[in-house]
């Protein structure tokens, strides 16, 4: 069967038994150090993913993509303004809320953001549904002042389900007495836990009717919303603010938490670059056992140069060497790399099970699971760079095979 003399022989040299046993064991450090490069790469940057999508959904899951406020006024005929921003098809879901700070004081007190909801509204904008540790979305109803608090809000407060918490609001009332802050007595009928400590330890939900009442509102202050495309939040809230004929404020998740997750971006970047170089270190060890290789087989090249092979010819030979020892390191690095990204959660657990020891303990971490995503355009970007990185470290070898006196190589053999 015909095959390039080049691959032919690169491949022999390959395969070949040597009596300089030096060479071979250079060769499988070679392997095992791309191998091992790219399945660190793979694996960190899985975690980086894992963490980043994780944030994602726990902010996210609180925090609308975009909401429309009034400004300094309460939006007017809201079913009708919820009934235009669902007309959107970029819209995915949309809901009313109230939002001010207040004083929550059970056994101790502590400052809060106090959201009104609507029970059978809310879960289309958010995850408060499903977040619930105690009690029930739906046990807010009208008229009957319940509260859910975040589990760190609760702890701060002293109080649990069936307790009682005050709300006490920034604005006052003129009283024949004088003027005396306004606050309400809620009862504690949920607590929620979102994971993250913005959410957990300063936020308490309570039915949009109530907040009404507690701030003498006549309607919700803003409209929240869910898209199918997060990314072009604002310009969508934009645009569905411009058809309610009222001044309105616009602002999008990205506003808020932006710089949290363009600092997630930068850092993956980083140990992207970093475990490259590493990856770029394992792949030029290629350059030793190539060299160490050219200088063991000068009489082979002389030979084949007097044969009437061009030095392209040779630079050929070698570098598919090359290429094959990095392509079986790729290999198995993707392999390993896959593998371990794929199981590293499970993996962790049974280290923590089987040693006792806690990596990300619960108690100090919002995340206490070591998570990671697998993306294949990574891992291809990954197999792309350290085959470039090999074929890089095959060049100078090549060509100095390339460059051998068949006279001076002759000489004395």
């Amino acid at each position: 069967m015909f095959r390039p003399l080049e691959f032919f022989i690169g491949l022999r040299y390959t395969r070949a038994k040597r009596r300089n046993h030096f060479i071979s064991f250079i060769s499988l450090v070679s392997i095992m150090g791309i191998a091992v490069g790219v399945t660190a790469l793979i694996t960190v940057i899985s975690v980086m993913n894992g963490f980043d999508h994780e944030l994602k959904s726990r902010i996210l899951g609180m925090v609308a993509h975009a909401t429309v406020e009034g400004v300094g006024e309460s939006v007017r005929d809201w079913p009708e303004a919820l009934k235009r921003a669902e007309a959107n098809p970029d819209v995915l879901g949309a809901a009313p809320y109230v939002e001010r700070e207040a004083m929550l004081q059970g056994e101790r007190v502590s400052g809060s953001i106090v959201r009104g909801v609507l029970p059978e509204y809310e879960p289309r904008v958010s995850e408060i549904d499903r977040k619930m540790v105690e009690g029930a979305l739906s046990d807010l109803v009208p008229g009957e002042f319940k509260i859910l608090l975040g589990r760190e809000l609760a702890m701060k407060l002293g109080v649990e389900v069936g307790d009682y918490a005050t709300v006490i609001t920034p604005e006052v009332s003129t009283s024949p007495v004088g003027v005396q802050p306004r606050f309400k007595r809620f009862m504690v009928s949920g607590i929620f836990e979102i994971g993250m400590q913005e959410y957990d330890g300063a936020l308490a939900v309570v039915h949009m009717q109530d907040a009404e009442t507690l701030y003498r509102l006549n309607g919700p202050t803003g409209i929240r919303l869910r898209l199918d495309d997060m990314f072009r939040a604002y310009a969508v809230a934009r645009d569905i603010s411009g058809q309610l004929g009222q001044s309105y404020r616009v602002t999008d998740w990205m506003q808020g938490h932006s710089n949290f997750f363009k600092a997630i971006a930068m850092e993956k970047k980083v140990m992207f670059l970093i475990l490259s170089l590493i990856v770029a270190v394992a792949a030029f060890n290629l350059v030793s056992t190539l060299v160490m290789l050219v200088t063991d087989k000068q009489a082979d090249i002389a030979i084949l140069r007097t044969l009437g092979q061009s030095p392209g010819s040779i630079m050929g030979v070698f570098m598919v060497q090359g290429v094959l020892v990095g392509t079986l390191g790729i290999v198995l690095g993707v392999g390993f790399g896959v593998m371990l990204s794929l199981n590293l959660s499970a993996l962790v657990r049974w280290v923590e099970e089987t040693f006792g020891v806690s990596f990300l303990s619960a108690d100090v971490y919002y995340i206490s699971e070591l998570p990671s995503e697998l993306q294949w355009n990574d891992v291809g970007w990954i197999t792309v760079t350290a085959f470039l990185f090999c074929i890089l470290a095959t060049l100078y070898p090549a060509w100095r095979a390339a460059r051998i006196d068949p006279a001076a190589a002759l000489r004395y053999e």
